[in-house]
């Protein structure tokens, strides 16, 4: 029985189904517990591999108990007036073309959050630091260049959670190597997700594609490649780009 999870929380949820019943409203069959909040839905498989990510649920479209309709686009269930159709009596099957836009907007997503959650770095010294990598984050620190190219031996910044102090210019230049790699990287697999998404020829394939996955061959880029031989050659061999 496949579960969710909401906004990448640990705990889980048992469900009888998940479908779009219209362009922005999903709904969900769930099996016992019920969550109090939504946002962004993790979905997992069977044997416990999420599978897809369905962001911006954030809003209870309607609630009828153990089944829920969310939406995505704030919008709220209001009854008819008068006699007539209230929901969708059979989901909504949505084509090709909506799939493949709703896809790659959820691995977008995907990747601003991977990019922006940072990387940790070793310094000189041997302690290692957190640095997350907001857009701000990023200006900031690739900023940074201009001081060292023009000499500085010493640069002020901070690691996540810590005072702003001194850094070596050694350890300022690790940590925006870090941090370039890290987002270059990140960037460079969204691009080949989005190819591997245009080049589907059925929903079902789509539907399969989350960010973390195993891009086939035909859609890794050179430069996709060249990365994940240097991302195995630190971890020791593995080439599976779900280790990021």
């Amino acid at each position: 029985m496949e579960k969710i999870s909401i906004n990448q929380e640990k705990q889980l949820y048992e469900i009888e189904s998940i479908q779009p019943v219209s362009i922005h409203v999903l709904q969900i069959v769930f099996v016992n517990a019920v969550p109090k909040t939504y946002g962004d839905i993790q979905i997992y498989t069977t044997g416990g591999y999420q599978c897809a990510n369905l962001p911006g649920y954030s809003t209870v479209f309607r609630d009828e108990g153990k089944v829920v309709y969310l939406s995505d686009d704030g919008s709220i269930y209001q009854p008819p007036e008068g006699p007539g159709e209230q929901l969708p009596l059979e989901p909504y099957l949505p084509t090709l073309e909506e799939l493949q836009a709703s896809k790659k907007s959820e691995v977008s997503a995907d990747c601003e959050r991977a990019i922006y959650k940072g990387v940790n770095v070793t310094l000189k010294d041997g302690n290692t630091e957190h640095f997350s990598l907001t857009e701000h984050d990023q200006l900031n620190l690739f900023g940074k260049q201009t001081q060292l190219a023009a000499g500085a031996e010493r640069l002020e910044y901070h690691a996540d959670g810590q005072p702003c102090r001194y850094y070596s210019a050694a350890d300022i230049q690790s940590i925006i190597q870090a941090a370039m790699f890290h987002v270059s990287y990140h960037t460079t697999y969204c691009n080949a997700l989005n190819m591997w998404i245009a080049g589907c020829q059925e929903s079902e394939g789509v539907m399969r594609i989350y960010y973390g996955a195993d891009v086939p061959e035909e859609y890794r880029s050179e430069v996709l490649n060249a990365y994940l031989l240097q991302i195995a050659d630190m971890a020791g061999g593995n080439t599976d780009e779900s280790v990021h």
